[in-house]
């Protein structure tokens, strides 16, 4: 592994970097600036600067050209989004969209398809969502009970779906959905794209601990659905939605929030630098950033060379969504009465601490829970034998449902 940006990486960084400070000033998307997150005035300003950076190239670097994109390298891709977070632009409306529906559109649909939503979902003009999990399938994308039944050239959709991030703001979702239930589970699904203002598309927001909505229950109550909508083969939606997948837990992997460096400054001002036992799990905190750091420069050497990312983007989650999760309760233990503090004028370091801590428990799950992901990383990294499943050759309709 070769730490240090190659000279045409370090060129590209620089001009990233100059372009970034030239345009990034008025976009930035801090709670400081008196936009709050999901506010119409915040939604704006990400549209806004989704915009400017599609004008510019940076937008989606690694697409093709002809479809608007920066027909850039992965690793210029990362190089721009580690200079884009230090200035402080991070909207993440765009994220589940773009880095995983949008680009499972581009691998599977017709080219009229193609042609009418890639570029406005590039430039931010429209928002896509993942409509994936299910009240009763728990981690197991696979156990989906959304019907489709085909009627002419159209299907007609019924069903539910839970945890959809952002679907209140989006106009446009994939969906996976059962359509064979007389074979294995993952061998009768397929995958469609659907209108999200559809008047048979009901959208309820999940209130969360945190007070906000970031996640939503779905219902599909007759939804007629287009032959035309459908990406890929009728039966092969597990495979499509793998892409999507891969995608999403790669995206999940870098996850943001305070970090060792945070939480002894504030162990500083709160003088709980002086327990040794908070400097031991600050030691414990340390070594794990370092190795998740190392893990990562992995990923990124495997990019420069135009390799494909293998299945370690699976530890670099569970690192950092356990790390974050610990981290933060014991911040909001350190500030003591301050700690019950949620509004970011009036708790210390702006309430980083206790945002983290109602989040971190939430990007456990995302992107697949922790047990899933330690049996990736079993299987695929430690050539451990597979979780025995009863299930495997059992036509869905059979699979005992526990009623």
């Amino acid at each position: 592994m070769d730490f240090n940006d190659s000279p045409e990486e370090a060129a590209y960084r620089e001009k990233a970097r100059s372009w970034l400070e030239a345009n990034a000033s008025e976009h930035k998307s801090t709670s400081a600036n008196g936009r709050r997150p999901n506010s119409p005035e915040h939604m704006a300003a990400a549209k806004s600067w989704q915009a400017k950076k599609a004008d510019a190239g940076y937008a989606c670097i690694t697409w093709p050209k002809e479809w608007g994109g920066g027909g850039g390298t992965p690793i210029q891709s990362v190089i721009f989004g580690q200079e884009e977070g230090k200035v402080g632009v991070n909207y993440g409306y765009f994220t589940i969209g773009l880095g995983m529906c949008v680009p499972t559109v581009m691998a599977f649909a017709d080219a009229e398809t193609k042609t009418r939503y890639v570029g406005p979902a590039m430039r931010g003009e429209e928002i896509w969502c993942q409509l994936f999990s299910e009240p009763a399938g728990g981690s197991d994308v696979a156990a989906s009970r959304t019907r489709a039944v085909k009627d002419g050239d159209e299907w007609v959709i019924n069903g539910q779906k839970v945890w959809t991030t952002g679907a209140q703001y989006s106009d446009y979702g994939i969906l996976l959905v059962r359509t064979d239930p007389d074979v294995p589970k993952h061998k009768g699904m397929t995958m469609f794209w659907i209108d999200m203002h559809d008047p048979a598309v009901e959208v309820r927001p999940i209130h969360q601990a945190s007070g906000g909505s970031e996640f939503n229950e779905v219902y599909f109550t007759d939804l007629r659905v287009k032959d035309s909508q459908r990406l890929g083969a009728v039966g092969e939606g597990w495979k499509v939605a793998l892409v999507t997948l891969m995608n999403e837990r790669l995206a999940v992997g870098g996850s943001s929030g305070p970090d060792y460096k945070t939480i002894m400054e504030l162990a500083r001002q709160t003088d709980g630098i002086k327990d040794g036992a908070f400097r031991e799990k600050l030691a414990d905190w340390y070594v794990a950033a370092e190795g998740l750091k190392l893990t990562r420069f992995r990923t990124m050497t495997a990019l420069s060379k135009g390799q494909t990312p293998g299945p370690e983007s699976s530890i670099g989650k569970i690192i950092a969504a356990n790390q974050m999760q610990e981290m933060s309760n014991y911040g909001v233990e350190m500030e003591d009465q301050y700690g019950i503090l949620a509004d970011p004028s009036e708790a210390p370091l702006q309430a980083a601490f206790q945002q983290s801590l109602l989040w971190a428990p939430g990007l456990r799950i995302a992107g697949g829970t922790d047990e899933i992901l330690k049996n990736i990383i079993a299987e695929r990294v430690l050539g451990l034998p597979g979780d025995i499943r009863l299930d495997k050759d059992v036509a869905f309709k059979d699979v005992p449902t526990g009623r």
